[in-house]
């Protein structure tokens, strides 16, 4: 009998551990169940579509937890990809300079600045819309809204040139203090506080060129969340902590004499 037994594709068999392991998402709705199948398939622009369909159906609680870190996944891998194409190609231009290719480079080059933009300003757009629509107690959603506005601009900074790059740099740093000033109301430990203290330091590091500011933000947040260590919430534990010594390790590199970033974006939570 056992010699017998049809063997299961492997995709069916992720599918059906997929869908047993997370029955409770099927009544949330058709494009969550679609999001999370994408995820799995790391079909992110797929997964980006489905989730912004959600989030503009007037019953979704944009709010929630589950939807707004569903809906930063989706678009972080999306444009994750097309930061990482501009980088490269950016990195590749004093090879090509003045070879007949250096045009091709550069028309390429414009062509992912393009699909970049095209992404943020998706964003953009749809958190203009959501954040209309969070209470105006739920601090923790405004803050986690208002930092993803704020990356979301400093995305764009990055391949901005002249005016246009001046008008988006105000526009993150607008969006940042909003943030910074919200995020009073959590505790320092905060991993969404935390996360936004070290997004807003990388914002003044790279994007304003301005360590002395960075480096102030950095160890404000480190410091005001050593302070309450002991107050550590235990589910939050992992990300919190994780973040503290993405800070640490900024301050560190920021500091010295060799000094690059790491752990320039953090997992929003």
């Amino acid at each position: 009998c056992h010699g017998n037994r049809k063997r299961v594709h492997p995709f069916l068999s992720v599918y059906c551990r997929f869908v047993l392991t997370s029955s409770p998402v099927m009544s949330d709705g058709k494009f969550i169940t679609r999001a999370k199948i994408s995820e799995h398939a790391e079909r992110y622009e797929d997964m980006s579509d489905y989730m912004i369909q959600h989030m503009n159906q007037e019953e979704t609680s944009v709010a929630d937890t589950d939807n707004r870190n569903l809906l930063s996944v989706a678009f972080k891998n999306v444009v994750g990809a097309k930061r990482s194409s501009w980088r490269i190609l950016s990195a590749l231009k004093d090879q090509h300079k003045g070879k007949e290719s250096e045009h091709v480079l550069a028309d390429y080059t414009e062509k992912v600045v393009a699909e970049l933009k095209n992404v943020c300003n998706t964003v953009l757009n749809l958190l203009e819309d959501i954040i209309k629509k969070v209470p105006s107690e739920n601090t923790d959603a405004l803050v986690f809204y208002q930092k993803m506005k704020g990356d979301y601009y400093r995305y764009l900074a990055e391949v901005a040139k002249d005016t246009e790059r001046d008008e988006v740099l105000e526009k993150s740093s607008a969006a940042y203090e909003s943030a910074k000033t919200e995020s009073s109301k959590l505790p320092p430990t905060h991993p969404i506080r935390l996360g936004l203290a070290l997004n807003f330091s990388v914002f003044y590091y790279e994007i304003k060129n301005e360590p002395q500011k960075a480096c102030e933000l950095a160890k404000e947040a480190f410091d005001d969340a050593i302070a309450e260590l002991d107050k550590l919430q235990e589910d939050s534990y992992k990300d919190s902590t994780l973040i503290m010594q993405l800070l640490r390790d900024n301050l560190t590199l920021w500091t010295s004499d060799t000094a690059e970033v790491i752990g320039d974006e953090v997992e929003d939570n």
